[in-house]
């Protein structure tokens, strides 16, 4: 074993090849430190001032104080002095395949557009992605090949199809999707049909819609979400459940739903919902994003102008968003109000749960809609979380190692030896300034460093 004062000397005096010299360390499988860097395992402790993360293939090694870590002869060692390491966002509530551009339709569920989107959301920093319903029949080929690490982009995990409601939510008119992508059972015993030819592809978890989409459509029938929900836990398979209004959210609740996977944006939670989520340990899902998305770039926010966001539009909507004729048309909307009501009483209502010890996690239904923006969403997000009146500490925890749990995932969400190598090193100090989550300097997902600064990625083509 060499001490990390040796290496660092060998380090200063030339003997690495810089990042040559890392990717074929990576290649050939040989051991990689990064030293020095002010580390946010994603716990919820308090930040290592001065760390080493020790990379062995996929996983960490070691990971504590540079001081006392030690790593074999030949390890090659990145100086990530001046910077912060948290480890890779994991998202529980997005969308994959059905956005190109600024066009929603079936044919978008494809290969190429999906995993165009996962690279976008790895390079983001966002390493694992939860598609939370409307996924068609190629979800498990690609879940299994994101899950072995050969196609380059984040994990993928998810709730293939999903249950909606007959002529309601999720809305055909705004989401059009395959039949391959949803079923609209009429009946529990369709519901529960529905259920099994899911469960035949071993999903991560099963999705149903419960909302009358601000009173415009049918909300689904207690029956049905009853059905499904029975039908999904004889076989150990969570339920996570799209709401709006508080009275939804107790109904799933006491009908045994695992998440909630949207927050209540209707009024203040109340001591009763806080009591049985708790109760019932049932996982909270804010997805303030979700409603700020639709009137905040006609604001044109000074955001809006930085290549962070302007990277992660695609030309079509980059276009779209510069359109003073559809900017003025969105900051017209009768429903702005709507929207700006929902995001702050979300924001109220997260930070109550918080605070009352409900278990919070994390999403932004990135990729429904155009302005749900991969990637980009993510960091958005926890800017919102923070402004809620959660420490950026409390959000990034809720965005790594809460995010694992909610899903299951024992093997990333913290940095720590046994755990993925997956990771962001940034250039700022998000304790300090949440939006320093954006100054990527590198991300690390399975062991290799797979994207640079965000300034170098571009959105692809519609």
């Amino acid at each position: 074993m060499r001490c990390k004062i040796c290496v660092l000397m060998c380090f200063s005096l030339g003997l690495f090849s810089g990042a040559a010299g890392i990717y074929a360390a990576q290649e050939g499988g040989q051991t990689v430190a990064l030293i020095g860097a002010r580390l946010i395992d994603g716990s919820g402790q308090a930040p290592l001032e001065n760390s080493a993360l020790v990379i062995q293939g996929e996983t960490l090694s070691a990971v504590g104080p540079a001081a006392s870590v030690k790593f074999p002869d030949g390890t090659a060692v990145i100086d990530c002095h001046g910077q912060t390491i948290i480890p890779g966002l994991i998202t529980d509530h997005s969308h994959v395949g059905l956005v190109d551009g600024v066009s929603i339709k079936p044919e978008n569920y494809n290969r190429q557009n999906i995993l165009r989107q996962l690279r976008q959301y790895e390079a983001y920093g966002v390493t694992s992605v939860t598609a939370l319903g409307l996924n068609g029949s190629l979800f498990y080929e690609l879940r299994d090949g994101q899950h072995s690490g050969k196609s380059p982009g984040a994990d993928l995990f998810g709730a293939f199809r999903g249950i909606g409601a007959p002529l309601g939510a999720p809305p055909a008119a705004v989401i059009p999707v395959s039949t391959d992508q949803l079923y609209r059972p009429e009946t529990a015993e369709e519901a529960r049909t529905a259920v099994r030819e899911i469960l035949a592809g071993h999903p991560d978890l099963v999705k149903i819609w419960v909302d009358d989409l601000l009173g415009t459509s049918p909300k689904m029938k207690p029956e049905i979400y009853t059905a499904v929900i029975e039908e999904a836990h004889r076989a150990g398979v969570r339920i996570a459940a799209h709401i709006y209004y508080l009275q939804d959210a107790k109904a799933v609740l006491r009908a045994g739903v695992d998440i909630i996977a949207h927050g209540v944006r209707d009024q203040p939670v109340d001591q009763e919902f806080i009591d049985e989520m708790k109760a019932r340990s049932v996982w909270y899902i804010a997805t303030i994003n979700l409603d700020e998305c639709s009137y905040i770039f006609a604001e044109q926010p000074a955001w809006t102008k930085d290549a962070f966001f302007q990277n992660a539009l695609q030309p079509a909507l980059r276009a779209q968003l510069s359109d003073p004729a559809y900017l003025e048309k969105s900051s017209k909307s009768p429903r702005v109000p709507i929207f700006k009501k929902a995001v702050a009483t979300n924001q109220a209502n997260v930070k109550t749960l918080y605070d009352a010890g409900v278990k919070v996690a994390f999403g932004t239904d990135s990729g429904a809609i155009p302005p749900r923006i991969p990637g980009f969403a993510e960091h958005r997000e926890l800017q919102l979380m923070v402004a809620s009146g959660l420490t950026p500490l409390q959000a990034i925890n809720c965005a790594t190692s809460r995010a694992a749990a909610l899903l299951g995932l024992s093997d990333r969400g913290v940095l720590a030896p046994g755990k993925l190598a997956d990771f962001v090193v940034l250039t700022g100090n998000p304790l300090d300034d949440i939006t320093n989550t954006e100054k990527i300097a590198a991300v690390w997902h399975r062991g290799k460093k797979v994207a640079g600064a965000v300034g170098d990625f571009h959105a692809s083509g519609d």
